[in-house]
C-alpha cells in the first residue's frame, strides 16, 4: 500500500474545463433548454403514433440496427410531411 503513485491526465481536466464553460455559457443554457423537448418530441413519436413498444431482436448488434431502422423510418415519415 505504500508505493500507490497517483496521476493526473492534465488535458482531460483541460478538456473537461472546456465542456464545463460550453454549458454554462448563454447559449450552451438555451441548447440544453431546448435539447430534452427535441428528443421528448421524437420517442414520444415513436413509441406513441408508431406503436413501438420493445424491441423484437436480443443482441446489441441486432438492437442496434433495428433503433436504426426505426429512426430511418421516423425520418422518412417527417420529410414526407415537409
Amino acid at each position: 500500500k505504500g508505493n500507490r503513485t497517483l496521476e493526473r491526465n492534465h488535458n482531460l481536466i483541460r478538456l473537461k474545463e472546456k465542456a464545463r464553460n460550453l454549458l454554462l455559457s448563454e447559449e450552451g443554457i438555451a441548447h440544453r433548454k431546448r435539447r430534452c423537448w427535441d428528443v421528448e418530441a421524437v420517442f414520444g413519436n415513436i413509441k406513441q403514433n408508431m406503436g413501438f413498444k420493445r424491441f423484437m431482436l436480443r443482441g446489441m448488434d441486432k438492437v442496434t440496427t433495428e433503433i436504426g431502422l426505426i429512426a430511418m423510418a421516423h425520418n422518412l415519415r417527417k420529410f414526407s410531411i415537409a
